[in-house]
């Protein structure tokens, strides 16, 4: 089935900077990978520092006090979001997080889906992805899978089972798909597959909130941070 098309607004705090905010992760996330790999010699690497904290300069003097939410809520009557836009500096799907996994998500009933490579600043073991980065991505593809089905809400229990190795450098492909609900309850499961053969699965548990339940509780972490 084709993805379905979202209808999702820029989210206000990338109004009339879009591409250059994208660009500006796109950068930073080079900078990651050679900062592990790069064997640039001292001089060089001080340099390279000098200049760094000299960008950060320049861009912590238009941080905003206080920082607008990171999440534009979603009601389900809206229809199935852009997840990645609705949560564009996410820790592991954000488009504007230079630290988010090198993942796509797409919705696509009754399923979501995953699609990427993972690449040397995500190693573990030799040559193999790192179990934590599998993990996180198992935790937002179950929850992708449960705003598919229209019964999202927070993770109660997330168990990993690591089959075999995920290697580095080789297209991950990952699907989660809700297994049942019955009233505030949600089991969902998944899978990656990489070179025909399935690497990870992820059984999770969630509560399922309506949209009054998850805005409140945007509304406390707001409060206490």
């Amino acid at each position: 089935m084709d993805p379905v098309a979202s209808t999702d607004p820029v989210h206000p705090v990338l109004e009339g900077r879009l591409d250059a905010s994208a660009e500006l992760a796109g950068a930073v996330r080079r900078l990651i990978e050679l900062t592990t790999a790069t064997t640039a010699p001292e001089e060089a690497t001080l340099a390279a520092v000098r200049e760094l904290n000299a960008i950060a300069d320049t861009l912590e003097r238009h941080v905003p006090d206080p920082l607008p939410p990171n999440t534009v809520v979603h009601s389900p009557a809206e229809g199935l979001p852009d997840l990645a836009g609705r949560m564009p500096f996410d820790v592991v799907i954000g488009r504007h997080n230079p630290l988010a996994l090198p993942l796509e998500v797409s919705l696509e009933p009754p399923k979501a889906l995953m699609r990427g490579t993972f690449t040397r600043a995500y190693e573990g073991p030799p040559g193999c992805v790192h179990g934590a980065m599998l993990a996180s991505a198992f935790d937002v593809l179950l929850a992708a899978a449960n705003v598919v089905a229209g019964v999202a809400g927070p993770t109660a229990r997330l168990e990993i089972k690591y089959r075999r190795p995920t290697l580095l450098n080789v297209p991950c492909f990952l699907e989660g798909e809700v297994e049942r609900h019955d009233g505030r309850s949600v089991h969902t499961v998944g899978r990656l597959v990489q070179n025909g053969r399935v690497t990870v699965e992820a059984v999770g548990d969630f509560v399922k909130l309506d949209r009054e339940q998850i805005e409140r509780m945007a509304g406390r972490a707001r409060d206490m941070s």
